[in-house]
């Protein structure tokens, strides 16, 4: 039989990004429906968005949705990252509220019912604190860490030590969906748009089954994303460091003049040269990176691309194809 969506004031909008998780979205899904079941004066629904995933994630969700008209699903044609999968999902809400919760149930939805009762008191965003992160090493907690202090100290926004587990109010995500970032960081997003925000700590749930899909590239391109996109500090810092290697290069010529005025020798020219050269270089090379990202940015953003491609969607009312429908 059919579960239907009832009849009430409010809807919530779930937003799940699924990769390769057909270990777990089973559990997932009927974990999730156990907690739309406790909601009061609450309507539900679940959108799945398949990361292009390679496994049976997708034919998997496809079974619920036969049986529950809550569960939505929009398939990308490939794979292609976590934060476009939560844009899609953005695009395809129409709940009053949007929830944002990883498939892995490392995100426990249960904890979903204490985010509701914050925003029903008035808060625009809550955004959950992992205070306890089983299974995590040490190197991970710590660069975890070491990461979000240079980039506060960077970026002109605070950006709290936290995923993508959240609670936002439909005027922020709004904004968000007008903001046209090609490399986006949504937390740090989020964080921009202000309105009224709370944390709340939870306990991170062991990984429920499967691998994360979370490899140290990806983490450290999503770090160099938040570092870019909040933050023109890297293009202060070159500028600042080539004033000092001037500085150091007119105190450097006269010592060798003061010492020459003196002893009468000269430091070797040859290796003076070298090392003058090489370290030109490098800086050289440092300053062209930096700026090379900044540039590359802009030459994404103005192919004016779609962020992602939608192969196929169920479970939607109406027709719904994507990004490029979300814009018209």
């Amino acid at each position: 039989m059919t579960t239907s969506i009832q009849s009430h004031s409010k809807l919530l909008s779930v937003i799940i990004p699924c990769y390769n998780e057909e270990a777990v979205i089973s559990e997932t899904v009927k974990r999730l429906k156990s907690f739309a079941s406790e909601l009061k004066n609450l309507e539900v629904e679940f959108i799945f968005v398949d990361d292009g995933s390679m496994d049976q994630t997708r034919p998997i969700l496809k079974s619920f949705a036969h049986t529950d008209e809550r569960i939505k699903i929009i398939g990308f044609s490939r794979n292609f990252g976590q934060q476009m999968a939560l844009t899609a999902g953005f695009d395809a809400a129409q709940g009053d509220a949007i929830v944002l919760i990883d498939a892995d149930l490392q995100n426990p939805p249960e904890f979903v019912h204490e985010m509701i009762k914050k925003w029903e008191e008035g808060y625009d965003v809550v955004y959950g604190i992992r205070s306890v992160r089983p299974g995590e090493s040490f190197f991970k907690l710590f660069t975890s860490r070491l990461f979000y202090r240079i980039l506060n100290k960077f970026s002109s926004v605070f950006i709290p030590d936290t995923g993508d587990f959240r609670l936002m109010n439909r005027p922020v995500v709004d904004v968000l969906k007008s903001m046209p970032e090609q490399d986006r960081f949504i937390r740090g997003m989020v964080s921009w748009v202000g309105f009224k925000q709370i944390a709340l700590p939870y306990n991170v749930a062991e990984r429920f089954a499967g691998e994360t899909k979370w490899s140290v590239s990806k983490l450290v391109m999503l770090a160099r994303d938040a570092l870019l996109s909040f933050s023109n500090k890297p293009l202060e810092f070159i500028l600042a460091l080539g004033l000092g290697i001037t500085a150091l290069t007119a105190i450097g010529l006269l010592a060798v003049i003061t010492q020459k005025i003196i002893t009468g020798l000269w430091v070797s020219k040859m290796l003076i040269l070298l090392l003058a050269i090489g370290f030109l270089g490098g800086v050289q090379l440092l300053s062209l990176g930096v700026l090379g990202q900044y540039i590359g940015r802009i030459y994404t953003q103005i192919k004016n691309r779609p962020r992602y491609v939608v192969q196929e969607f169920h479970g939607f009312k109406k027709p719904y194809h994507g990004e490029k429908n979300s814009r018209e």
